[in-house]
């Protein structure tokens, strides 16, 4: 049996929240954005053109992404989570491979995320899809100590 990538519906929600909310919750804190964007993604990510997956396996949700809009040509790929109980097989890369799929679709010509120094297994799977390294910036993110870029055109 394969995962599946599936469209964001309201009743999902629930999923985004808790995988999201647990790997925040190991590693650092959950910030007040990440408790809005968590508990309020159809305004946070879906009215400005985001977009937001999940995916499915043997009928279970098991992990989640979203690609929040940030101006025409570029979007954030934000909140990759993966359920614990299924990391290591392949839901992670699938969602990023996904994630940068439709990226395409929506019309990117560029893909950005942050991300912490901690977090190796992420990062790993960014580069191997091509992500680079970039200046921080600012940051919304008080944890978030890289940025990465993905050219997309």
């Amino acid at each position: 049996m394969t995962i599946k990538i599936i469209d964001y519906k309201p009743e999902l929600q629930p999923y985004f929240e808790k995988f999201n909310k647990a790997w925040l919750e190991e590693y650092f804190v959950v910030e007040p954005i990440d408790k809005y964007v968590l508990e309020n993604p159809e305004e946070a990510i879906l009215k400005d053109g985001g977009k937001i997956y999940f995916a499915e396996y043997k009928g279970n949700i098991i992990g989640t992404v979203a690609l929040k809009f940030v101006r025409p040509g570029i979007y954030e790929l934000t909140k990759m989570a993966v359920d614990k109980k299924y990391h290591g097989i392949g839901a992670g890369k699938l969602l990023c491979s996904d994630a940068i799929e439709k990226a395409k679709q929506l019309g990117a010509h560029q893909l950005i995320l942050y991300t912490q120094s901690a977090l190796q297994p992420a990062i790993n799977i960014y580069h191997k899809f091509g992500f680079k390294n970039v200046p921080l910036g600012d940051v919304k993110y008080k944890r978030a100590d890289v940025k990465m870029e993905l050219m997309l055109k």
